[in-house]
């Protein structure tokens, strides 16, 4: 039996690539779904702010890109997350 290849699908841009994407990251674009564990805010960044913009918070960002065909591949938020 052929082992399937693992890849990650950029949610926001729709690039390509074997593997995972580095600490989640797509290459590409450089941005990543974040959900603040505090308020449940959602934010699109490359980096993460000090605070959540919505709830003013220092708390922990948790990556919700969805990456697989499974969760809707390109610009969606995995709904498992």
């Amino acid at each position: 039996m052929e082992k399937k290849e693992e890849m990650s699908v950029c949610a926001l841009c729709g690039h390509t690539d074997s593997g995972k994407f580095v600490g989640d990251i797509c290459p590409e674009c450089g941005l990543t779904y974040w959900r603040c564990e505090n308020c449940g805010y959602t934010l699109t960044a490359a980096m993460l702010p000090d605070a959540c913009p919505q709830c003013g918070e220092k708390s922990e960002f948790v990556n919700i890109t969805c990456y697989t065909p499974e969760c809707g591949g390109p610009k969606h938020i995995d709904p498992r997350l």
